[in-house]
């Protein structure tokens, strides 16, 4: 079966709406479970497969999350193009809550998570080229579907992963700052390495739920007022992925 795309959901997306003949797989990986079933269906009369990246009731925390399995999973079912719906925060000024952000670097700052196929015994080595993290035709698509549909985003910007569930000291954000970072997330890496190892084009969507540490004006991060910024920025999601879908 061949996937037109594949949609992997962050924090606040746990179901795609306007799914149309829905099927639930559990897919057996490898490498054990998969965040949750993967929910199979069309969208604007294309195949689509969504996956919670935090399990559908936000269960598995972004340092936990069977990364390989994911990929593994949708990769299995035919999908070639994945996007990944990832919550951050701003670090940049044009960066701010209830932007989206479409990004095109990416720094790593996570440790102690399977970032490899090559881990599994047995497993080939492979040396991927990742001087460019995302995929140029899959992120120029992504822009150009979010011109046609009138949304909003800013194309470009380097995303740090940093490692969670806890937000950033203004120390480490000052130092993403200082390393180049425009946003600062949890679950960009491993993500996109394992993507690129199985040969599937992949692009982030990056919604901006609040200021990173020390950026904005707000003396502290009020969890409230992340979800209520995710609330908002994802709302336009399934716009822009139909929009995209239409091409």
């Amino acid at each position: 079966m061949a996937l037109d795309l594949a949609i992997i959901g962050g924090t606040g997306l746990y179901q795609f709406p306007g799914l149309e003949k829905v099927e639930r797989k559990t897919v057996e990986t490898p490498f054990g479970a998969t965040s949750a079933p993967v929910v199979c269906g069309e969208l604007a009369g294309r195949s689509v497969a969504f996956l919670a990246r935090h399990g559908e009731g936000h269960s598995v925390p972004p340092h936990r999350v069977n990364y390989r399995a994911n990929i593994w999973a949708l990769h299995s079912l035919g999908a070639r193009r994945v996007i990944g719906v990832n919550a951050v925060g701003g670090i940049r000024d044009d960066m701010g809550p209830r932007v989206v952000a479409v990004p095109d670097q990416l720094i790593d700052y996570t440790h102690g998570r399977f970032t490899s196929f090559c881990d599994a015994d047995g497993a080939e080595v492979r040396h991927i080229d990742f001087s460019e993290p995302y995929t140029a035709s899959l992120r120029e698509a992504v822009l150009a579907a979010a011109g046609r549909a009138g949304v909003a985003v800013v194309d470009g910007g380097c995303y740090g992963a940093t490692q969670g569930p806890r937000l950033e000291t203004r120390a480490e954000i000052a130092r993403l700052r200082r390393d180049g970072c425009d946003l600062v997330g949890m679950t960009g890496m491993p993500e996109a390495a394992l993507a690129r190892e199985l040969e599937l084009d992949y692009a982030c969507i990056a919604l901006i739920a609040n200021w990173a540490a020390g950026c904005g004006d707000e003396a502290e991060i009020s969890l409230e007022e992340i979800f209520a910024n995710l609330r908002e920025a994802t709302a336009v999601v399934p716009v822009l992925i139909a929009a995209l879908l239409a091409a």
